[in-house]
């Protein structure tokens, strides 16, 4: 199945903050020292999501997609 570029991108950016997430919760649960730059990385990529999220239902409400 052919995927357009930004859906493309959509699922990359999911599937890295997920991982990032997950690696976070368990450094988080074996106490190891984590970077002070990664809780700002996720929410950075979360918030990527929810933009992308937003204005596909804003497309398709519209009528361009």
């Amino acid at each position: 199945m052919k995927q357009d570029p930004t859906r493309q991108l959509s699922i990359l950016a999911c599937v890295s903050g997920l991982l990032l997430a997950a690696i976070w919760f368990l450094a988080l649960a074996n106490q190891a020292d984590t970077p002070d730059w990664m809780p700002m990385m996720i929410s950075a990529i979360g918030g990527f999501e929810l933009f992308l999220f937003g204005q596909d239902f804003w497309m398709k409400r519209a009528g361009g997609r």
